[in-house]
C-alpha cells in the first residue's frame, strides 16, 4: 500500500514515517504543500495524511486541489488547531478523516486501515464510462466485452485511470511505466497508447484517452463535459487544451 505524509515539522514526519514502514507501506513524505501535491500526483496513494500548516501552500488548499483533480482516495487531515470551523470546512473540501494533535499513533494507525477497509473495494476496481479495469485479477472490459491486453498495455491504463482528471506526460509514463528502459523513448509511448485505442476500440465520439497536445494524456474525470475532435487554442491561452485524436 502506497502512503503520502505531507508534514513539515521534519521529526514528527520522519517519526511516522519509519511507524508506517514498519507495517509494510511505502512511504513517501512531502515537507510542503508544493512537494506533496506533485508527490500525489506521481504516486497516486491509498492513504494521505495531511498536515494543514504548511509552507508554500496550505494544507486546506491541498486538499482543494486534490478534490479538484476528480481524485476519491481517501485523505486524512492532521491539525493543531482546535476551532470546530476548520474541522467542519475540511470536512466539507473532502477530507475523510481528521485528527487533533497531539495523537496516538496507533490511533492513526488503526484509522488508516478503517480508511483502507472503506475503500478497497472502490479502488479494486478502476471505471471511465463503459471501461471497467479490475486490479486485482488484471483484466479489462468495455461494455462487457473482455480485452486482452499484454502487462505493459494493462499498466499503461490502468495508471491513466488511476490519475482521471490530470494529464500525464509522456515522460512520466516512460519512467513509471517502463522505468526508463535502457534504448526507449518518448515515442514509445505514443506506440503503446495507439495499441491502447485500438483494442479498446477507443475512437471518436466517446474518446476516453485524450491528447494534450505537447503534454501528454489524460482520461478525463467523470465531471468534465464532453470534449469536441478539435480544440483550438486562443492567442495567449495559458495550458494546452485537451483533443481527441
Amino acid at each position: 500500500m502506497r502512503l503520502l505524509i505531507a508534514e513539515d515539522d521534519k521529526a514528527l514526519g520522519l517519526f511516522l514515517q519509519r511507524g508506517f514502514e514498519a507495517d509494510g507501506y511505502r512511504v513517501r513524505l512531502a515537507v510542503d504543500g508544493e512537494l506533496a501535491l506533485r508527490a500525489f500526483r506521481e504516486e497516486t496513494p491509498d492513504v494521505t495524511i495531511l498536515d494543514l500548516n504548511l509552507p508554500v501552500k496550505d494544507g486546506e488548499e491541498v486538499l482543494s486541489d486534490i478534490r479538484a483533480l476528480g481524485s476519491d482516495l481517501p485523505v486524512l487531515v492532521l491539525t493543531g488547531r482546535q476551532e470546530v470551523a476548520t474541522r467542519v470546512r475540511c470536512l466539507d473540501r473532502g477530507a475523510d478523516d481528521l485528527m487533533v494533535k497531539p495523537f496516538s499513533l496507533h490511533e492513526l494507525r488503526a484509522r488508516v486501515r478503517v480508511l483502507l477497509r472503506r475503500t478497497r473495494e472502490a479502488h479494486l476496481f478502476l471505471r471511465a464510462a463503459d471501461l471497467e479495469l479490475n486490479r486485482l485479477e488484471h483484466t479489462v472490459a468495455r461494455s462487457g466485452r473482455p480485452i486482452d491486453l499484454t502487462n505493459k498495455e494493462f499498466a499503461l491504463l490502468e495508471y491513466l485511470l488511476l490519475n482521471r482528471g490530470h494529464c500525464v506526460s509522456r515522460v512520466e509514463l516512460l519512467d513509471t511505466i517502463w522505468k526508463s528502459e535502457p534504448k526507449q523513448t518518448t515515442n514509445i509511448v505514443d506506440v503503446y497508447v495507439n495499441y491502447l485505442r485500438r483494442k479498446l476500440q477507443d475512437s471518436l465520439p466517446g474518446t476516453l484517452i485524450r491528447t494534450v497536445r505537447g503534454q501528454g494524456y489524460v482520461v478525463p474525470a467523470p465531471s468534465e463535459p464532453p470534449v469536441p475532435p478539435t480544440m483550438p487554442v486562443a492567442a495567449g491561452a495559458g495550458a494546452a487544451q485537451p483533443i481527441a485524436i
